[in-house]
């Protein structure tokens, strides 16, 4: 049985953020610029202890130094939000040692995308708790226009976001769904099938997204995941701006006829384009966990989430 959601509280110019590596390294003048960025729009922004830090192969810190930093920004009483650095890889290391309690009794906003979907959607799944699937600090606030501003204030102060053509969105196959918003990287979804932190996307309105996967590598992913039973149910997808998601020499379109393909059994309404997650620029923040509706008609593209995502 699904757990009753969990908004955080909403946030404004002038709260605490905690920026905190729970995966891969990033270099470290862009978690600087990044965390320049977000002061820069009013934000007390703070790296944790391990944010600037390097472990090998290819970590921020050890397991137990990222999830200290994690849990500590949840506990943090000067703390109102969490955004990771980037993602890179590393974070399913953390989801056995994740306090679901800790967090639970301490909601925040965590932004994070790619490599942290395992730990957002573990964390949304167990506790309720809204997730922010949204721009990273050295990621993308360190980049010029690598976020949408937009949606990532509407979100953090209680408004309802809106995503539409001016997003990237395009029409894949027309109709109106409505459901509770949920998903992340494709890829990410799709390793943690068979392991008891698999995502319970069955039932929801789908965002899925992903860089760098030939379309024959998205066919396999979405393939297995309908072996798996996970698109049981589900209303309708929405699809990120899938960059570099081509094959050397091939029709650059091959993705969206592979995606249409695939899910032809699925009688819902597709899109795709939407720039969330690994995106060129201009990073929307989509909130998941809450109910959405997607009206894909009359060439208009439209996700409209229906309630806030914090109290």
């Amino acid at each position: 049985m699904a757990n009753p959601v969990l908004k955080p509280p909403a946030i404004a110019p002038g709260c605490g953020i905690a920026v905190v590596a729970p995966a891969s390294s990033a270099k470290a003048e862009r978690i600087s610029r990044g965390i320049e960025v977000l002061r820069g729009l009013g934000y007390d922004a703070v790296a944790a202890e391990h944010a600037y830090g390097r472990h090998p192969p290819y970590f921020s810190g050890t397991t137990e130094e990222r999830l200290a930093d994690l849990h500590g920004a949840f506990t943090d009483p000067h703390v109102a939000a969490l955004i990771c650095t980037r993602g890179g890889y590393g974070s399913n290391y953390l989801l056995p040692g994740l306090d679901l309690d800790r967090i639970r009794a301490h909601p925040k906003p965590f932004f994070a995308y790619s490599d942290h979907t395992a730990v957002q959607t573990w964390v949304l799944d167990q506790t309720g708790l809204v997730a922010f699937h949204g721009p990273m600090a050295a990621a993308d606030f360190s980049q010029e226009s690598g976020v949408d501003l937009a949606s990532f204030r509407t979100a953090l102060s209680g408004g309802l976001v809106e995503a539409g053509a001016a997003q990237g969105m395009r029409i894949l196959r027309p109709g109106r769904a409505r459901g509770i918003m949920y998903g992340g990287c494709l890829s990410i979804l799709t390793a943690s099938l068979g392991t008891p932190y698999a995502p319970h996307t069955e039932g929801k309105l789908l965002f899925l997204e992903d860089i760098g996967a030939k379309p024959y590598q998205i066919d396999r992913m979405l393939r297995q995941l309908i072996l798996a039973g996970k698109f049981r149910g589900v209303r309708g997808f929405v699809f990120g701006e899938m960059l570099h998601c081509v094959s050397p020499g091939a029709d650059p379109n091959l993705i969206e006829e592979v995606i249409l393909r695939v899910l032809e059994g699925l009688d819902v309404p597709i899109a795709v384009g939407l720039r969330s997650g690994h995106v060129s620029g201009g990073n929307v923040t989509l909130p998941m966990g809450i109910e959405a509706e997607l009206i894909l008609e009359d060439g208009q593209p439209l996700l409209r989430y229906l309630e806030p995502a914090v109290s």
